[in-house]
This record gives structure tokens, sequence and C-alpha cells, in this order.
């Protein structure tokens, strides 16, 4: 089979022709249609998260059962699935408490591992979704419902990455959400989602007032402002610009911040702009340091999150609004490669010369 794979001491992918996997006693194999991509798989490998190279990279992925192993039930070949990434060991604390990216062997399939413990699971599934073919444990995939394409099954992972996010900024109802880098996979999956927590304002914040512009209408009819950086004043930086426009359109603060910068003030900014007890939760990856005294947080009692993945009930509750209809995300998948492609995929996803919301390979 074709696959796109990651090698040691390179920062591009590189397609092999590889013998297809065969499944184990309680696995299956799927015929990969569509693989999501993300930005953040080359940071992750430049880092060295990537323990086991060479590699398939890939963490999202959708297809049909092409076969089953021997202890598998309850699972037929054709079977429409999409494949969850989310390696665990399934019995500690924080897998048992709906927690499971906390749990100590958390690692992903087609990513990265973030531990430092054995992990038996990630060292026989660490090949991910960007081939033809991907084999993983018979509990790992789920059914996707027949109204809902491949391309967007594969982006289910970043859709409850969104739920999740959306659950750890405990928004009260009628809640006002500031969503950074709105225009990104992100952003555009919480516009898609915000009607669904309640939520009747929301303010987009993006570089661009082009591209904000483009991801407004995904909001529907929810009352929507938007913030584009390179319409703030030269100096908005270093002088709290951003944290200015925030509190004149929303002078009483906004209840929450949804973050997915990954560098820059912004985030110190969005936080600054909070109402008191307003939460900042934070998925973008950032290194820069809050630049906020730690008084400001106690005397606002503003809660400051991070999250870094989604649970299964996550999911669930995403392809449960996908089954019925109430949730369309077929229009965020705005680029679609061939896997010959990979490289060129990648590299525009991480460039963002275009705008680009969710992408997909499809082999």
């Amino acid at each position: 089979m074709l696959a796109a794979r990651a090698h040691k001491d390179s920062d591009a992918l590189h397609l092999h022709k590889i013998p297809a996997p065969v499944p184990g006693p309680q696995d299956v194999l799927v015929k990969v249609a569509s693989a999501g991509l993300a930005p953040g798989m080359m940071t992750l490998l430049a880092r060295g998260a990537f323990t086991h190279l060479p590699t398939t990279l890939g963490h999202e992925a959708a297809g049909t059962i092409a076969a089953v192993g021997s202890e598998v039930a309850g699972i037929a070949i054709g079977t429409r699935v999409r494949v969850h990434p989310n390696l665990n060991c399934g019995s500690c604390r924080y897998c048992r408490s709906d927690r499971d990216m906390m749990c100590p062997q958390q690692s992903m399939i087609g990513h990265a591992a973030f531990g430092d413990v054995p992990m038996p699971l990630y060292d026989r599934y660490h090949d991910g979704g960007m081939a033809e073919y991907i084999r993983v444990p018979h509990w790992l995939v789920d059914t996707l419902p027949d109204n809902v394409s491949f391309d967007v099954g594969a982006k289910v992972h970043d859709l409850a990455n969104a739920v999740r996010a959306l659950k750890c900024a405990e928004l009260p109802l009628g809640a006002t959400l500031v969503v950074t880098a709105a225009t990104g996979t992100m952003g555009t999956a919480t516009v898609k989602l915000a009607r669904h927590f309640g939520i009747t304002r929301l303010i987009l914040i993006g570089r661009s007032a082009e591209r904000l512009a483009a991801v407004r209408p995904l909001a529907g009819d929810l009352p929507t402002d938007t913030v584009a950086l390179e319409e703030l004043p030269p100096d908005w930086a270093k002088e709290g610009g951003l944290t200015r426009a925030l509190r004149a359109l929303v002078p009483q603060g906004a209840d929450a911040v949804l973050d997915f910068v990954p560098e820059g003030p912004a985030t110190s900014q969005a936080l600054a702009a909070l109402a008191t007890g307003g939460s900042l939760v934070h998925m973008g990856g950032s290194s820069a340091p809050l630049s906020l005294p730690m008084i400001a947080i106690m005397v606002n009692l503003w809660r400051v999150v991070g999250t870094r993945a989604c649970t299964r009930t996550d999911v669930h509750e995403v392809l449960t609004l996908l089954a019925q209809g109430a949730l369309d995300a077929e229009e965020l998948i705005t680029h679609r490669y061939p896997l010959a492609e990979a490289n060129e995929a990648i590299d525009a996803i991480q460039s963002r010369k275009e705008p680009i919301w969710m992408a997909v390979v499809n082999p």
C-alpha cells in the first residue's frame, strides 16, 4: 500500500510502498477513505514527540472495515467507521472518569506519545491513517451515520476537541464567548458548535478581516462580532490594543475565551477582557508566558484551563448531533488532497497562505 511516512532527522513526509498491515486477533483493518491533516503533526515531529520512526502519520481517519481479527465480534466487513486515535490504558482514575487525555499512557495513533511510561498500545499502533489501510484495535472504531461523509468522519476528532474546550469553559446560559484564531480548524469548529452550548453572542478574533468575514456566516443567526488584528493600532501587542477592542464590544467583559492561538500576546490580552469569574480555555499550544500578574487572576476570580484532547464521550456527542442533522459540518472541509500530494498539503496548512478551515487527504 501507499503510505506517507515520517523519518528520523527529516522534516518532510516520504511516500513509500509498504506491506499492508495484517490485523491481529483483536484488530480491525480499515480501508482509509479520508485522513485528516493537522499542522501540529510536523511541529511535534521536529520536537521528537514521535518515539517510533519511521512511522505513518495521521491521527484522523475514516473508511470501511476491510478485515477483522479472529476474536472480533459485532463488526462487519464493509461497515463505515471513523477511527478514534486516543490510546489509553482504560483502567486508571482518569480513564474511568471521562478524562482520557490525562491517562499516563495517553498517546495517539499516527501522532505523538506524551508520557515517559511504558506504552504498549502506542508501540503496536503508532502507524496512522495517511495510508491506504490502517490497523487499529476493534474498540477504537465508531460507526459513521449514513448521512456523515468520510471527510467529516475523519474530522470528528477536531469537532470533539472543540466540544471538550467548550465544556471546560463552564459557560453560563446566554454566554458571550470570545474565540481566538477563529479562522482555523478549531476556531471554525467552535463557531459551528456554539449554539449547542447556550451561547448568545460570539466575538471572533483573527489576523485578517477578510478571513473573519468568510467565517462569520458559520454562526448563522447568532449575533457575532469580529476583531481583526491587522486593523488594530500598530502598537497593539505592547499597549493592550486587543483588550481595549474587546472591552469596547463587551464593557462588562466576556464570559469565556476559547484560545487557539499558537503564539503571541493575544492570549494574555483576551484574558484581561474577561468578566469577573470568567474562564480562558487554552488549546493552542502557545509557548508565550501570560503577562498578567497573578493578583489580577485572583482578584477577578478568573479561571485559566488547559486542555489537549477530547474524550470518547465528546466524540459520541458529536456523532449524535451529526446523525440527527442538528450539526452540518460538511462546509468546514475546504481542502482535499490525494495522498500523493501529502507534502503539498502539509505545506499549505502550515503556511496558511490561503484560507484553510479543515483539510483532508483522500488515499
